[in-house]
Parts: structure tokens; sequence; C-alpha cells
């Protein structure tokens, strides 16, 4: 690594983990390229994402997005001084497919390998938009996949998952509830534009695990699947006395009930560490309602939100590449070239 490249290091950031082959570079917490080839197409008819038809399209993927990515870049590969690669947490045979790739390249360019954790990248990407992260700090991640809050003390080797979904994830939930509706898949972008002319007080769904008698135990875990069992039933009652269904109110009542439990908890969670930074992340990150709100309950509370953009917020190599760059500027020793895939890497763990 020459001289200049120690404290901005160039990155060639890998990620595959479901339904997107992200490559990003970045020259430290400058951003460089991120190129991102979606499978989400060749799920659609299926209803959700196949796991082998993901790995497949990677395959097909990974070679002409890292030649645009350099394209973009200006740069050649025997300029980088890293490369990292979501090692986990996913599905197993896409993260093979870039855990693969990383290590043929860095066996060939003889460069270092970081094989680090993906959701720990939608916390670090925050970085390209807005600079260093105020540590310790409080992080919301809200994926397709996963929903939690996070204790943030080092973003390269000190975090904390205080609290998550104890079944669904608030993605997932969209995704069903939007089948229930008739409506197309992923559900996360249609529910969200057809609530725009929906009423959000219309029906009065629940709000899991807020009672008081969950404080003790879930004060800061999750749950949607009785959230979505009831939009189930409600639709159904509806369908059954042949009534028309009020979509737009069903998806703008659900998706209140959504962002009310997700910031409400999140807001109190920096109360409870004493923080006064809380970043959102996660491809669910760019619901609008979900960002207006924590924005004015943020607000209310004294606590500085911090969100990247909603293109930096779904899966893309510019997340793997800039938490690679804070390792390396850290210190950290390189990941071995024979660590494994782990498709449930623990959130504590940053670096394989």
């Amino acid at each position: 690594m020459g001289v200049g490249s120690v404290t901005a290091p160039l990155i060639l950031g890998i990620e595959s983990s479901c339904d997107e082959t992200g490559i990003g570079i970045v020259r430290g917490r400058e951003l460089l390229a991120n190129e991102v080839a979606s499978s989400v197409a060749e799920h659609v008819r299926f209803g959700g994402v196949v796991p082998e038809v993901a790995s497949r399209a990677h395959l097909e993927a990974l070679v002409p997005t890292l030649r645009r990515a350099c394209e973009v870049a200006d740069i050649d590969l025997n300029e980088l001084d890293g490369i990292a690669v979501t090692a986990g947490p996913g599905l197993m045979g896409a993260l093979v497919v870039g855990l693969t790739a990383a290590k043929a390249l860095a066996v060939a360019l003889n460069k270092p390998l970081y094989g680090v954790n993906h959701l720990i990248g939608h916390v670090a990407v925050d970085l390209l938009d807005h600079g260093p992260l105020p540590q310790p700090c409080a992080a919301l991640l809200v994926s397709g996949g996963h929903t939690s809050l996070l204790h943030v003390r080092d973003i390269t080797g000190d975090i904390t998952e205080i609290g998550a979904t104890i079944d669904d994830a608030a993605g997932e939930a969209y995704d069903k509830v939007a089948r229930v509706l008739g409506l197309a898949y992923p559900g996360g972008p249609v529910i969200d534009q057809l609530a725009q002319t929906g009423n959000p007080k219309a029906i009065a769904f629940p709000r899991g695990l807020t009672a008081g008698k969950d404080q003790a135990k879930h004060r800061f875990n999750y749950s949607f699947s009785g959230l979505k069992t009831s939009v189930s039933r409600w639709v159904e009652t509806e369908r059954l006395h042949r009534r028309e269904v009020p979509a737009a109110d069903v998806a703008a009542s659900f998706q209140e009930a959504v962002a009310d439990v997700l910031t409400a908890k999140a807001v109190d969670a920096c109360q409870y560490l004493g923080v006064d930074t809380l970043l959102l992340g996660g491809g669910v990150a760019a619901n609008s309602r979900l960002r207006a709100l924590l924005t004015e309950r943020t607000a209310a509370a004294g606590i500085t939100l911090r969100r990247p953009r909603p293109g930096l917020c779904t899966d893309n190599g510019a997340m793997i590449a800039v938490l690679g760059a804070e390792v390396v500027s850290a210190g950290r020793r390189p990941s071995a070239l024979e660590i494994g895939a782990d498709s449930g890497m623990p959130i504590s763990t940053v670096l394989a």
C-alpha cells in the first residue's frame, strides 16, 4: 500500500448476498463507482427470491458489472489496496459466488482479502454521504430479511445488537401484505406508493410487542407476524362479505403501523443508550413514511438522524467497499483465503 493510500485506501467491494450483484469502488470515504445488476425481475413470477435463480444471476452478472465499475472509476485492478466482499449473512449459494470471485481476484492480483458483514455495510455506507460517524451511536437496520437495533461503539469491531425481529422482518411483512392485496413483488415500493392515496388512520392494525407486558423481555424487539395476520384477516372478512377492499387505506394503515413501531422503539433505544445520533439503513430505509416519521420523532427527542440517500439503502457494492476501507484504515488484519460463506453471520462479527 502506497503512502497516499494509508488514510484513503482504494478498495473494491463485492456484494452478492441476495438478488443484487453489486460492485463498488471507493478511495477511503470517496465513492468512485457503484454498479448494481439486479435479478429482481427474474423472481417476480415466484413472488419472492429463489436462491438457485439468484445464484445463477450472480454468476452471469459479476464480471460485466465489475468491468463497468472499473470503467466508471477509471482504475486498473492492479491499483487496488484491497478487496472487500460480503461473507454473510445472506443466501448461501449467492454468497459463495461473490466470495469465490473475491478470492480469485485476491490471489490473481496479490491483494489482501476482507470478508465483511453485509449488515454492518448498511451502517458504513452512510459515511459516503455524511462523513465520519459519531461513535457511540445507534443504528436501525430495516431490510427484506432483517430488522435490528444496534449499539455501534466502533464500526470496525464493536457492535452489539440490542433488539431484533422475533419473527418476520419488516420487509417480509411488506411482501406478504402486498401478496394479500394482489400487488406486485417486491411489496415495499408498491405499498409505499399506494399508501400515498390512502388514510393511515382508516384501520387500527396492531402494534406488535408494544404492550406493557412486553417491555421487560421485548422492549427493543420487533414482531410483524401478528400485524401481517391481522391485515390478512381484515381483507378476507371484507371479501367474505363481498365488500370492495379499500387497498389504499389498507396499505396506508399497515404502513403506519410498521413505521410507528420501528420509530418509537428506535428513539427509545437512543434514549436508553444515552446516544444522540441514530443511523437508518437497509432497503426499507427508503420508505417515505418511515423516513418522515423518524425525522419527526428524532427531532422532537433532540436526536440527530443520519440516513443514506435512497440509492445507497438497497444492497450494493459501495457499502461493502467503504466498510472494507474503514477496516483497512483501522489496521485490522485481512481475512484468510480459507474463509467460508456464513449465511447466519452474527451482527457482532464485522470481519470474518
